[in-house]
């Protein structure tokens, strides 16, 4: 079936919105092993990751964590108070963390952390991190343990809402560009092949006109099976209201594929898959009459577009 342009969804995808925002929360769970993802009305929040849900504000996390707001924003570069997305995934600092301006950073062991990880996180590198705590094996970090991480360039680039205080601050500098550079994707994550042997291109990602993030729709014909994008293992596999059967994989490089649609499940959870892997049938949907697979690519839990993976 050869590609064709892409046709409105409508009220179908104003339907879907919130089941995707449900699957981004579950993803967020799924995707990065730093540390339980806890919502914002649970306790306790400090030294998780947290989970933004409608209503939530920088200004009352930090409350509810009891830490300056200086510090969770400087904990989290990057983030703009002024567009913080459902789904999205903030860092919460203990009391034994501390972020001066200039830098460095005193920084907490999580569960799964690596210099690596944390580099990527604060906008540095390993190679820095390594080099503010000599003695310190990098393949031997403990939970809690505090850590040194110097920032590049001294004070963090941060995107975070320029508010004045009642004293007349300075402005803080302006956002940084939302979207990741193509070279944040691993090496790996290069010219996976589609999920489908047989598809047409419904709907790209991208928002749709109400500015609703959505998820690449894929057409297919009776009995065709979604397979895996790339070698992993299936970290979830069960219904989802409207979603149907849904399978998601994690991949290296904190890389995740999302299976949706479907109408028969192959695998279950904790299988480790082969690319090309059969995972579903794919479902038919009911007010279209098609035979629809919605796939989703995701790294670090953020959605990322699948044509710059797939080949």
């Amino acid at each position: 079936m050869a590609e064709r342009p892409l046709e409105r969804q409508g009220s179908a995808s104003r339907r879907l919105a919130p089941l995707l925002i449900l699957l981004a929360l579950l993803l967020g769970a799924c995707a990065t092993p730093q540390g339980e993802s806890r919502r914002l009305g649970q306790a306790p929040i400090a030294g998780n990751w947290v989970t933004i849900q409608r209503g939530d504000t920088l200004g009352a996390l930090a409350r509810r964590a009891d830490v300056p707001l200086a510090r969770l924003e400087r904990f989290n570069p990057g983030v703009d108070a002024r567009r913080l997305a459902v789904g999205q995934r903030l860092l919460v600092p203990t009391a034994n963390e501390r972020a001066p301006s200039g830098g460095p950073y005193r920084y907490q062991i999580r569960p799964g952390d690596t210099y690596s990880s944390v580099a990527r996180h604060f906008g540095t590198t390993s190679a820095r991190i390594q080099a503010a705590n000599p003695g310190q094996q990098p393949n031997r970090l403990r939970v809690g343990q505090v850590i040194q991480v110097p920032l590049s360039g001294g004070a963090p680039s941060r995107a975070t809402a320029s508010r004045p205080t009642s004293g007349g601050s300075s402005p803080r500098p302006a956002p940084a560009p939302s979207r990741p550079d193509p070279g944040d994707l691993p090496s790996s994550a290069r010219h996976w092949p589609w999920p489908l042997d047989d598809y047409r291109v419904i709907r790209h990602y991208g928002t749709d006109s109400r500015g609703t993030l959505q998820p690449m729709l894929l057409a297919t014909g009776n009995g065709a099976r979604a397979k895996a994008v790339a070698d992993g293992e299936v970290r979830f596999a069960g219904g989802m209201r409207q979603l149907g059967q849904v399978v998601i994989v994690h991949h290296d490089g904190n890389l995740q594929s999302v299976y949706a649609q479907c109408d028969q499940l192959s695998v279950e959870v904790g299988r480790r898959v082969s690319r090309g892997s059969e995972l579903c049938r794919v479902g038919r949907h009911g007010e279209t009459g098609r035979h629809d697979l919605l796939f989703d690519l995701r790294h670090g839990g953020k959605p990322i577009d699948p044509r710059r993976v797939l080949r």
